[in-house]
């Protein structure tokens, strides 16, 4: 890594306690060539649906957030299929028993293909979701039912990170959902040169407006694959 003469500002988006959590890894990792700057754009908000009454074997949780928001549901079995090792640790957490996938959304179909469970399943999502994985599942023969459990509600870049963006100094820009990457490109554009680091390639298509002056992608979605994908930034 070429030595930085000031640190490059590191502009983290994620909502409030995973960006802290990041912010955290990044200072481990790279120690003070980088300054984090945290800027939520987007804040968890719970919603209470109701829930179609059946025999669920599992729930099925694709986010920290979602396993949160299953805490408060009653009567939720008690195994918890989850999508990365990140969602399992919230799940495991809110006192269920997790088995992660850790992987995307493929790769928890997949685990939840190979299992002898035939279901009925709940997936408690978000209100915004890539996919469908209950009718993929349905469809597959495990039915599975989906319930909207939160929604993630934009957020205003910060002031500081506002001036970082309509300065010259290059602003890195890790980013982890497509839907945090169209929340920040309709607030732009930016001045700053870019470095994005995206946690999968559909990340990097929904951040393909922001023009980066460099890119990377992870080569796993997963907090340790972005970290590797920072350093081929620097």
């Amino acid at each position: 890594m070429a030595p930085q003469s000031r640190p490059v500002p590191v502009l983290l988006t994620r909502p409030q306690a995973q960006g802290d959590r990041f912010a955290t890894d990044l200072i481990t990792r790279f120690g003070p060539t980088l300054a984090p700057v945290p800027s939520p754009l987007i804040a968890p908000a719970f919603l209470h649906p109701a829930i179609p009454q059946q025999p669920y074997t599992a729930i099925i949780l694709t986010s920290e957030t979602a396993a949160a928001s299953a805490a408060a549901i009653p009567n939720l079995p008690r195994h918890a299929y989850c999508v990365g090792d990140r969602t399992a640790a919230a799940a495991r957490a809110a006192g269920f028993t997790p088995h992660s996938a850790k992987g995307d959304a493929n790769a928890l179909i997949a685990l939840i293909l190979s299992t002898q469970d035939q279901g009925p399943f709940l997936h408690l999502r978000g209100a915004d979701s890539r996919g469908d994985i209950a009718a993929t599942l349905t469809d597959a023969g495990r039915p599975t039912h989906a319930a909207i459990t939160y929604d993630q509600r934009p957020q205003p870049l910060s002031l500081e990170a506002r001036t970082l963006l309509a300065g010259e100094t290059p602003v890195l820009l890790p980013l982890f959902s497509p839907r945090t990457a169209e929340i920040l490109a309709s607030q732009g554009p930016f001045a700053a040169p870019l470095w994005l680091a995206a946690l999968s390639p559909a990340v990097a298509a929904a951040a393909a407006h922001l023009h980066p002056a460099r890119s990377a992608i992870a080569a796993e979605p997963n907090a340790d694959a972005l970290l590797t994908a920072i350093a081929t930034l620097l």
